[in-house]
């Protein structure tokens, strides 16, 4: 008991980057989960931490302790936007579609967030969630999150890299990442929409009197659907190059963060 009460703040340190952890990172950070459930299994997985690294180096409570806490929440909220950052590429992909098929103006709220979404970005984020689940994706997260301490440890030097401009970098190459993958997805249908643009506007210079703004609407539904249906078998592998992407960036993030600074000359 008395080494627990000396090693007590490593815990609440802890537990400060668990719980930013699973309020950013997919599925556990959904409205649908309790937030009972959430800070209940941040607590679980923290003692098992605890027990296996929370004893070593005991962190005093003082004047600097308020900065561990900051240090570490900053910590765990990188962790889990990395892997939700490339979440997103799914539903961006979505709204290029929605743009050309005239879905934009009717986007629904998303269950997971509260806020609003494209319809087709919003399934294919669903469809996305559900085969991350099926590849037990949470349990590598789970599995991350726990050994992200033998690799950032409690002294990280997160300032050190922030200061240095290190991690606004690599939040921009994510982005930039993010993007071309979200362009990716979405590159087939985009490119079949354009075709048919091109097609209905060479039309109407051909027949003026050919209302396109009639025909043209259902017909890129129709075309978009038929789209989706033949290409929805594919969707696993795309997502699945998506997942590895998303732990590939999050095995970086953590390199970044616990490799050693280099001496000054």
């Amino acid at each position: 008991m008395e080494l627990f009460f000396q090693t007590w703040p490593n815990l609440l340190l802890i537990f400060c980057r668990m719980t930013s952890f699973f309020v950013v990172v997919p599925f556990f950070s959904s409205r649908n989960i309790p937030t009972t459930v959430k800070i209940g299994l941040a607590a679980f997985l923290s003692f098992i931490t605890f027990g296996i690294v929370g004893a070593s180096n005991p962190v005093p409570i003082d004047s600097i302790y308020v900065l561990l806490i900051l240090r570490e929440i900053l910590v765990g909220v990188l962790l889990g936007f990395v892997i939700y950052l490339f979440f997103t590429a799914v539903q961006i992909a979505g709204a290029f579609v929605d743009i050309q098929m005239g879905f934009a103006i009717a986007n629904v709220i998303d269950p997971m967030t509260g806020s609003s979404a494209p319809m087709l970005g919003n399934m294919k984020f669903m469809v996305s969630l559900l085969i991350f689940l099926s590849f037990d994706g949470h349990h590598y997260l789970i599995r991350a999150i726990i050994d992200s301490y033998q690799w950032i440890p409690l002294d990280n030097e997160l300032f050190t890299r922030i200061y240095n401009g290190q991690i606004s970098d690599f939040l921009f190459k994510s982005f930039s990442t993010m993007f071309y993958l979200a362009f990716q997805i979405g590159a087939p249908l985009v490119a079949a929409f354009f075709l048919t643009d091109l097609g209905l506007g060479l039309l109407t210079r051909v027949a003026p009197q050919f209302n396109v703004f009639v025909v043209g609407m259902p017909l890129k539904m129709l075309l978009g659907f038929l789209l989706l249906y033949l290409l929805f078998p594919e969707l696993p592998s795309l997502f699945q190059h998506l997942y590895v992407t998303a732990f590939d960036s999050l095995g970086e993030l953590i390199e970044l963060i616990s490799k050693p600074q280099p001496a000054a000359p």
